[in-house]
């Protein structure tokens, strides 16, 4: 079986496993005891914390340790809702937003808010002029993430971040996508909040931070939740000790290999990009542009099959749509806002690549895809 998504998850690093183990037995003190064992504990979250900061650019104070991106990015959103001091009623988020921004959006428009939708060109990007005349000194917050999760477009984070701050609205970024496969620096983007997920980058499911400039004094809202008071308050609940080790050592690991990681990860996006398109003359790549991720492929192949592609090949995992929808089927909210057909649309498949994946692997897709191309249909 030959794994092509890794946008959806990745495999935990040995490294990782390794760092993460002593603290499933031997040092599974609670960080909030007072204790020796409770002391070692709170020492590798702090550690892991600092490990975390360093690779995003911020300080430890800034990292709030959360069970992952899409409860950071709810946080935000539900510390809007409950905060009755803020006097903004007006939200804008990107039109091609994960679910876990776009659902707490939406959310927030049926209660008193005014949601806009910021709208993407055919690639997939921000338009900036748009977003200008839309973010209005009654906006409260901008959301738009780093780069997409579906066909790996880069957002203008920084230019989006000055215009909200122009109005006095905050800006987030979701940042799960990106981190590991490009540089990011919360204060280089000048981000007031962004969110991170460490499954993404060879690290443990169910672990996740949230960056807040400034720490949590200057947390912008309400706090959400209720409890023991750790995290400052921002996120209260027992401390997951062994999967915050195993993010921060995944922070590191990618630190320490990113020049070489992210050259890998070019050669391998560069010859999957050729073998397909040389083999399916009328293949094109969705979100194409110098604004793009390496390591993600959106393909659209006319007359393939790709729902059939994702979920019945016994060969190669690829992906249709995005696999946080909770496998289920349909055109993708991303597709359709790039202004594509229906037809277009079904024949949609993501290729989510590693620096570990070979060209072996990629002959495998190209022989695979044969076998899903609708022949009845015509030829490609």
């Amino acid at each position: 079986m030959i794994y092509l998504d890794y946008s959806a998850t990745t495999p935990c690093a040995p490294q990782v496993l390794a760092a993460m183990a002593p603290y499933f037995r031997d040092r599974f003190g609670n960080p909030s005891s007072s204790h020796a064992f409770g002391r070692e504990a709170k020492a590798a979250v702090e550690k892991a914390r600092l490990q975390l900061a360093e690779f995003v650019g911020c300080g430890p104070g800034e990292i709030v340790f959360t069970s992952g991106a899409t409860e950071s990015n709810n946080l935000i959103f539900l510390s809007l809702l409950l905060d009755a001091k803020e006097k903004r009623r007006k939200i804008a988020v990107s039109a091609i937003e994960h679910k876990s921004v776009l659902l707490p959006a939406k959310n927030l428009g049926t209660r008193g808010f005014d949601l806009t939708l910021l709208p993407v060109t055919s690639n997939g990007i921000v338009d900036i002029n748009v977003a200008r005349k839309l973010i209005t000194e009654d906006t409260a917050l901008v959301s738009v993430h780093t780069a997409n999760n579906e066909i790996g477009t880069i957002q203008p984070v920084k230019e989006l971040a000055e215009i909200a701050h122009r109005v006095g609205a905050k800006f987030h970024t979701d940042a799960a996508q990106a981190l590991g496969k490009m540089p990011f620096d919360a204060q280089q983007l000048d981000c007031d909040l962004a969110s991170f997920s460490s499954h993404k980058i060879y690290g443990p499911k169910g672990i996740g931070a949230l960056y807040i400039r400034g720490g949590s004094r200057k947390w912008p809202w309400d706090y959400p939740l209720y409890g023991g008071g750790q995290e400052s308050g921002i996120r209260p609940g027992t401390y997951n000790v062994p999967a915050i080790v195993g993010f921060g050592e995944a922070a590191v690991l990618i630190r320490q290999q990113e020049n070489d990681y992210l050259s890998k990860l070019q050669m391998v996006t560069s010859l999957c990009s050729n073998i397909i398109q040389s083999s399916y003359p009328k293949a094109r790549i969705i979100g194409e542009g110098e604004r793009k991720l390496f390591g993600i492929l959106c393909f659209l192949i006319p007359y393939i099959q790709a729902d059939a592609l994702s979920t019945s090949s016994s060969s190669i995992c690829v992906s249709h749509g995005s696999a946080c929808n909770s496998g289920t089927l349909g055109i993708s909210h991303v597709i359709q806002n790039l202004g594509l057909t229906e037809q277009e649309a079904v024949s949609t498949f993501r290729v989510s690549l590693s620096a570990d994946t070979t060209e072996d692997d990629l002959i495998m897709l190209q022989k695979e895809l044969s076998h899903y191309v609708d022949e009845g249909m015509g030829t490609i």
